[in-house]
């Protein structure tokens, strides 16, 4: 693997050390050091990046890219199995497709890493994951799997069974799909542990409340697709009353209730804030709304939901709400360490810090400008670009 050196960039680390102009080595797929000056080891590779900006790849928290394949319809769409409200055994690596051309076009816009998984059909509808994207096979591209599970309030499932002429029809009707299947979850858990307790046979398998143990034992949360306010604090009331772990998706009225979300301290993946409002609980989406739950307190990532928005556009996303008043480092850290902590890959991903992987991003310009294109793009420790 090669040795890098970068030198003479300004540098937006994300971390304490702030933005610098200096230099950064990468030493087998890792970040070995970076400060105002490296040394540069014996036959290290050395980029001149005088007049470009240097970041760590940028990271969406929410899309699914890999799940809707360009170009091509029903044989390539995996993203949702709507053929009931919880199907929460099912698992989004399992759909992923690396070889779909939009993997690679989110590269060449410098976003290395994604949190992607099953769409919005569903009460409950399975993992998400978190992975690079670089590479053939998921396994090997894969940081972490599962991050969290995917569940969904408002218009969507409402749509899709009221259409089944099943439950969930109305509002109601998912949150009680949504504390059945959690129920029904907390009472198998509960059996196969006393079984291993008394040295009893585990009851049979069943994968879909299997799926949902990490969820109540608090190893990873509910991925919470909530547009509008009443959504929102169902999701949060079920939280509660389960005691699990819980992130605001879309959060598309958020703003409306910025302070109870801080009050609260829940993250919120906003986004995508870009295009037509083409349903009702989007009638409040726009730029405004991360700058304004980030100036309250809360910790953003910003989002595209690609490929409702393409994922290369995620710099422009961000940049887009620092129009709308959100900070500039701010919107900086929502697509890089903010969405890292979020979905749980911070220790590998989302600063340019010493021991992290070596994912770097070399720009012409600010990424947030029109036109900003990366020159080079670095995953773990490899020039796949420039």
């Amino acid at each position: 693997m090669q040795t890098i050196v970068i030198k003479n960039a300004k540098i937006y680390t994300m971390t304490e050390l702030g933005i610098i102009k200096g230099e950064v080595l990468l030493v087998n797929g890792k970040i070995k050091e970076i400060g105002a000056s490296v040394q540069v080891p014996e036959g290290a590779k050395v980029i001149n990046a005088k007049n470009h900006i240097v970041t760590p790849g940028l990271i969406d928290a929410h899309c699914h890219i890999g799940m809707i394949e360009d170009s091509i319809g029903f044989e390539g769409s995996d993203v949702n199995e709507a053929i009931s409200p919880n199907t929460s055994q099912v698992r989004g690596i399992d759909g992923f497709n690396p070889m779909d051309r939009t993997v690679k076009e989110a590269l060449s816009g410098g976003v290395i890493t994604a949190a992607t998984g099953p769409g919005s059909a569903n009460v409950l509808g399975g993992t998400f994951f978190a992975c690079k994207l670089h590479g053939d096979c998921v396994d090997d591209m894969i940081i972490k799997d599962p991050i969290a599970m995917k569940c969904a309030f408002g218009e969507n499932p409402k749509r899709v069974y009221s259409g089944q002429k099943k439950m969930p029809s109305t509002r109601m009707g998912t949150a009680a799909v949504m504390r059945e299947a959690l129920v029904a979850a907390g009472n198998y858990m509960k059996k196969v542990e006393d079984a291993a307790k008394e040295g009893k046979a585990a009851p049979d398998r069943n994968l879909q409340h299997e799926s949902l143990i990490p969820v109540l034992k608090g190893d990873i949360p509910l991925k919470a697709h909530a547009h509008r306010a009443d959504d929102i604090f169902t999701s949060i009331r079920i939280a509660k009353e389960f005691g699990v772990k819980i992130t605001l998706e879309h959060c598309t009225e958020g703003h409306l209730i910025a302070d109870k979300i801080a009050e609260w301290k829940l993250p919120a993946v906003v986004g995508p804030s870009f295009g037509h409002r083409t349903k009702f609980e989007l009638k409040e989406k726009g730029f405004a709304t991360p700058g304004a739950l980030s100036k309250a307190g809360v910790k953003v990532a910003i989002c595209t939901d690609s490929p409702v928005v393409p994922l290369e556009s995620l710099p422009l996303m961000a940049g887009m709400a620092v129009a709308e008043g959100m900070d500039e480092i701010e919107a900086m850290k929502a697509i890089t360490i903010n969405a890292a902590e979020i979905i749980g890959v911070e220790d590998r991903v989302g600063s340019l810090a010493i021991g992290k992987d070596a994912d770097v991003v070399i720009w012409n310009k600010h990424p947030f400008d029109n036109g900003a294109k990366p020159t080079t793009v670095i995953v773990n420790g490899e020039i796949v670009i420039g």
